[in-house]
């Protein structure tokens, strides 16, 4: 049998560590975080588990990194209303939550436990952490004058995609109904920010 790679340039450094992450992605998109393993990887990438190790030290670090070149950055919703955004935004987080690929975002955040310098590299696409969006979605509020300056705060604009994270990974449902999320908006998210200074006239 001819070793995977044989009769092929070896591969070193930035190359080697593509073809790596992107194996991983492969398997990650085929099979899950369940089934990623480091010897399917070695394999698809023609080189062997040692070179893996040397660049990510165990299954998660090497899922996680892999998981981050699935992902792309959507901006946020511009519905012209503070209620109609943060129920767009929302809704957007759902599907993907819903999704093959947010199922595979829950094992990995499932997977990190308590390790934070882990979940700080799932931050951009776990939602709850990535403060961004939802200060974008909050700022455009304030400055039409449906928000006070004061409800600017990354706690309150992100309340809303916790409640639903929480939806997701404490009571473990596959998708939110709408009534849900609408309930997240009217019962919590808008009255929280109408308590942070004073009402806009």
């Amino acid at each position: 049998m001819r070793r995977p790679g044989a009769g092929q340039t070896r591969r070193r450094g930035a190359a080697l560590e593509e073809a790596i992450l992107r194996a991983a992605v492969d398997e990650l998109a085929e099979s899950g975080y369940a089934g990623l393993t480091m010897d399917k990887v070695a394999t698809r990438a023609g080189t062997n588990k040692n070179a893996i190790y040397r660049r990510w030290p165990n299954r998660l670090t090497l899922g996680i990194a892999a998981y981050r070149q699935l992902t792309t950055t959507v901006p946020p919703p511009d519905t012209g209303n503070l209620r109609g955004d943060v129920l767009e935004q929302l809704r957007q987080a759902n599907r993907y939550w819903s999704s093959p690929l947010g199922a595979i975002l829950r094992e990995l955040l499932s997977a990190a436990g308590g390790a934070s310098e882990l979940l700080a590299q799932l931050q951009d696409q776990s939602g709850d952490a990535a403060a961004a969006p939802w200060l974008t979605i909050l700022g455009r509020a304030i400055a039409r004058g449906d928000a006070a300056p004061e409800a600017l705060h990354p706690r309150v604009a992100t309340v809303a995609i916790v409640l639903l994270r929480n939806e997701f990974v404490v009571r473990g449902v596959p998708t939110a109904p709408d009534d849900v999320l609408v309930e997240i908006v009217d019962e919590v998210y808008l009255p929280l920010v109408r308590q942070r200074g004073p009402t806009p006239s």
